[in-house]
């Protein structure tokens, strides 16, 4: 793929971000006014009303200007990270989010590393041992972690490894980074399991495929060595479907991870988004709702662009 022509690429993915990013805020910034009552009874989330309150909330959110007005100037403001205060703590949203942040960022990779593991290794194995007790039996396992949601996983090993046999921490995040990481240990294997069971299906699916092309026939007939065929003409095809699903990847781990913190207590996003929502602070929800947006919208580009490592063969023509 020539320079250009991955510039256009990246050029017009951009451009469709920035379309879909005002789309999502325009939706986002419109929550105030599709809940219940008007948008000060929205903004005040239960909270006792006073008419100096009441001024400030019309002030400080631009209430008295025109619908669009309020839309364009709310938007400005979150281009600049300035989601205003949170109704449940009256503090900055974006310090509350930052604050949170890092343990959900460390639980996402760290769970991500996990299913490659658990998904790309046995994956492999079982395409290789194709109608084999060890295809059949790591194919069951994989129905049955994809049969079971993330949270009762979380329950399942909660109560195995951290009351039946106390090995790892049952709540909390931890201090310093091996602490993070042993007390990430149980949810990231929880998120991880089904998402893997998930990889392990598409890697099988797709190295099936390419062991079955006639480049591979060919590869063997010449004389190549195992690891240079497994390397060079196996892998880089097979992993091209499974790059493709990462984007759906990283999307369930932020959806998954909501269950996942509050049932271990770690004190991140999930469990910031579970609280704004009981509690109904809407300028904590824009907030969260927008930063989740980014990332996945981020992590669907980069699984595109993923694609040049693996093959750069693969031409992205305008109509991709």
């Amino acid at each position: 793929m020539s320079l250009t022509s991955a510039v256009a690429f990246i050029a017009r993915r951009l451009g469709a971000m920035a379309v879909l990013l005002a789309v999502l805020s325009f939706a986002v910034f419109c929550l105030v006014y599709l809940a219940p009552g008007d948008a000060v009874d929205a903004l005040l989330g239960g909270r006792p009303s006073s008419p100096e309150l009441v001024a400030t909330l019309k002030e400080e959110h631009h209430l008295d200007d025109p619908f669009f007005t309020q839309y364009w100037l709310w938007a400005k403001d979150a281009l600049r990270l300035d989601f205003g205060t949170s109704i449940q703590t009256t503090l900055p949203v974006t310090d509350e989010i930052g604050a949170r942040f890092g343990p959900s960022v460390l639980l996402g990779v760290y769970s991500y590393l996990l299913t490659l593991l658990f998904g790309v290794v046995p994956g492999v194995l079982a395409a290789l041992r194709q109608r084999r007790a060890l295809d059949r039996g790591l194919v069951a396992g994989a129905v049955v972690a994809l049969s079971t949601p993330p949270f009762v996983l979380g329950i399942l090993l909660l109560y195995l490894f951290a009351i039946a046999v106390p090995v790892f921490p049952a709540a909390g995040k931890g201090q310093g980074l091996l602490d993070q990481l042993w007390h990430l240990t149980l949810p990231a294997v929880a998120l991880a399991l089904t998402v893997s069971a998930f990889l392990l299906r598409h890697t099988r699916a797709s190295m099936i495929g390419v062991l079955s092309q006639d480049h591979v026939a060919f590869a063997r007939a010449r004389g190549l060595s195992t690891r240079r065929i497994m390397v060079r003409y196996l892998l880089r095809n097979a992993l091209i479907p499974v790059v493709t699903v990462s984007g759906v990847m990283l999307t369930y781990f932020v959806t998954g991870a909501v269950l996942v913190e509050t049932t271990f207590s770690l004190g991140g996003l999930g469990e910031l988004l579970v609280r704004s929502a009981e509690s109904n602070d809407l300028p904590m929800l824009q907030g969260l709702t927008l930063m989740i947006a980014v990332i996945i919208i981020s992590a669907n580009l980069l699984a595109d662009l993923a694609y040049l490592a693996i093959d750069p063969r693969i031409r992205f023509e305008r109509r991709a």
